[in-house]
């Protein structure tokens, strides 16, 4: 792969010089290397990353990624701390990296098996755009502003004081749009309103955070953060801008169209322009790949289409016949084109791939991971090479030193030739190692990822469980306020209805009570409860209430007990009239309690609906005969305790005589 010219800036090259990334101390091999000049120093992890956050290198290499962090997490961690402008490189590839002495072999960089000759490798391979950028963050940034403090109470009423707040929010989301606007960046926002602006917002930003005019701070009211959005996983980036080798079709003629298609058959890109000569036409080509195989749609070949191929050293392909209109059409019907000329190149170029997709598909079988397919797969295609030959030539096994070439070898003897063949074997045993221990990392991510994502799953599904759970609780809720203002409308319609009537009864003139005097002074209302129980005690208090000083009659006070006559004693009724005989418990309580009772009979009732009058002057004569006998009650109450306690003494007295 061609290599775009060394990095003119600073590279950090860095390798364990002892103890371990696990441990609490370990120390590294630091080589510092800008254009030709070299630092060389041992530093502790600290001091490391105080370096690398004061002078901000561009890349901090190193043969493995895990010598920086003990694990996943804690790399990810390392490469949030990094300055904005510094990239984290394994200049050995990517989740199967090669060792280090092959890569610095394959690209002529001095090796030694110190740890500061391996920095200092590391240092010059990702000078020279060598090596695999690890990333775990996107290239979009997340600008969250928020409640600098809590909305608990303030100064003043809670209410002004969360509103405050809430308007302070809002008020710095506008500044921090307003300056995004500014600098012309692509963003997304997603509000939170609260009472009286805004509890946060937050702009997912398409910019790197060096590159967005806001700063992490906090001031009074609000707070800003700024943090760049996760990856799912690690992701490697070559550092090389990488072209691969791809199948070209083109249609030349007054309009040429032209067509990218990968090795593995996908359509890349596509292109027609009337006015483009075959210069800007390779360029464009070029800026896409490396062609493989360039092919038309027509037999024989085009003179244009051949001095393209020509012009890449590729292999080219023509059908046996012209493609009918029907079979390019068919073969291009899964894919976007804005012209028939660009079917047509499309379709040139896929024909072609068809054509060679066995080919392709067996050299990548015999291709080793450690090198790549597609220069293997134009040198073999193009160059009509075997794929044993091609892989000898790219592992320099056919090509003898100048040591080598300037005398004779000797013969080996049968130890040597076994200690060589045993330095051979366990070469390879060393790479199959470093292969299998890169598949095992590979695969303890993956479980590590399948974890996150399960643990992930299982979350969202009991938030989902919780949620359900919870739309079935108000559900419910709502269903039961619904019925209780059902009840409450009910009620209210029909207390709206006894008001009406209790308004026209007044109205009636005095003459329907035959015996009651026309002066309204001299009635008393008398409150009418059906039964002398605690349940109608209570209806009647919630219908139309029960206080101190009322007038109560019981139709029916034989089911009256010693509770009940308790409950009716705390209302304080000035006088009970009763239907019926009152039971002798629920009696002695009233009477301790003073509360006056006389049967109905004593004082005329005359009722007109729900409402019960009664004279004055009847009321009064029933407490002072209630009083009467009350006194005579207590009287031979005392009369009965003192003879009581007559007996008693002459019971407890000695006979004479004894």
């Amino acid at each position: 792969m061609n290599r775009t010219a060394a990095l003119d800036a600073v590279v950090f090259g860095v390798d364990i010089q002892s103890g371990d990334v696990r441990g609490d101390a370990p120390s590294y091999a630091l080589v510092v290397f800008d254009g030709d000049e070299l630092e060389r120093d041992v530093v502790s992890r600290r001091k490391l990353r105080r370096r690398i956050e004061s002078e901000a290198p561009a890349i901090v290499a190193t043969d493995n990624m895990y010598e920086l962090a003990a694990d996943k997490d804690r790399l990810v961690h390392f490469l949030g701390s990094l300055p904005d402008e510094t990239k984290l490189v394994q200049v050995t590839g990517d989740e199967r990296p090669e060792p280090l002495s092959r890569v610095a072999k394959r690209h002529g960089v001095p090796y030694g098996k110190e740890p500061m000759q391996e920095a200092e490798a590391a240092a010059r391979l990702a000078a020279a755009n060598v090596g695999q950028e690890v990333s775990a963050f996107t290239d979009t940034t997340e600008v969250k502003v928020s409640r600098g403090r809590s909305t608990g109470k303030g100064g003043w009423s809670e209410d002004r004081y969360t509103r405050r707040i809430h308007g302070a929010v809002k008020s710095q989301a506008r500044e921090v749009e307003s300056e995004l606007d500014a600098a012309g960046l692509e963003y997304e926002r997603d509000v939170t309103e609260k009472y009286g602006g805004f509890s946060n917002a937050v702009f997912r930003v398409k910019a790197r955070p060096g590159d967005i005019p806001v700063s992490t701070h906090r001031s009074g009211d609000t707070r800003i953060e700024i943090e760049r959005v996760r990856r799912d996983g690690i992701e490697f980036r070559p550092l090389a801008k990488r072209r691969d080798h791809v199948v070209v079709g083109v249609d030349p003629g007054t309009t040429t169209a032209v067509a990218i298609v990968g090795l593995d058959g996908e359509v890349l890109d596509v292109y027609s322009s009337r006015t483009s000569d075959q210069a800007a036409v390779i360029e464009w080509i070029i800026e896409r790949g490396r062609p493989v195989v360039v092919a038309a749609d027509v037999q024989p070949m085009p003179e244009t289409v051949e001095k393209f191929r020509r012009s890449f050293d590729a292999a080219g392909w023509a059908p046996e016949r012209d493609l009918p209109v029907d079979e390019k059409k068919h073969r291009t019907r899964h894919e976007g084109y804005d012209n028939d000329h660009e079917r047509d190149a499309m379709a040139a170029a896929l024909y072609a791939f068809d054509h060679h997709e066995s080919q392709f598909e067996r050299v990548a079988e015999k291709v080793p991971p450690r090198h790549e397919v597609g220069p293997v797969v134009a040198r073999v295609v193009a160059g009509e090479e075997s794929v044993e030959s091609v892989l000898r030539d790219i592992e320099g096994e056919d090509e003898p030193d100048e040591e080598a070439a300037s005398h004779q070898p000797r013969e080996l003897t049968a130890d040597e030739k076994e200690i060589k063949r045993l330095e051979a074997r366990i070469d390879r045993l060393e790479d199959h190692v470093e292969e299998l221990k890169g598949t095992i990392r590979r695969k303890d991510e993956q479980l590590e990822e399948k974890d996150k994502q399960l643990e992930k799953a299982r979350q969202e599904g009991r938030r989902e469980v919780r949620k359900d759970r919870e739309v079935t609780r108000l559900e419910r809720r709502n269903d039961a306020l619904e019925r209780e203002v059902e009840a409450e409308k009910e009620k209210r319609e029909a207390l709206s209805e006894k008001l009406e009537r209790l308004k026209e009864l007044w109205k009636l003139d005095h003459s329907n009570f035959a015996d009651v005097s026309e002066h309204e002074e001299g009635l008393v209302p008398v409150k009418v409860v059906e039964q002398f129980t605690r349940d109608a005690i209570d209806e009647a208090d919630e219908q139309f209430g029960l206080a101190a000083g009322d007038i109560v009659m019981f139709r029916d006070a034989s089911g009256a007990g010693r509770s009940t006559a308790q409950r009716l004693a705390e209302v304080e009724p000035r006088l009970v009239l009763r239907n019926e005989t009152l039971s002798d418990a629920a009696d002695e309580v009233l009477f301790d309690h003073e509360i006056p009772v006389a049967p109905a009979e004593m004082v005329p009732v005359q009722e007109v609906d729900e409402l019960a009058i009664a004279r004055e002057e009847a009321v009064e004569e029933a407490v002072d005969d209630w009083r009467d006998r009350a006194e005579e009650r207590r009287q031979e109450q005392k009369a009965e305790m003192v003879d009581q306690i007559i007996s008693e003494h002459r019971a407890d007295r000695p006979v004479s005589g004894e």
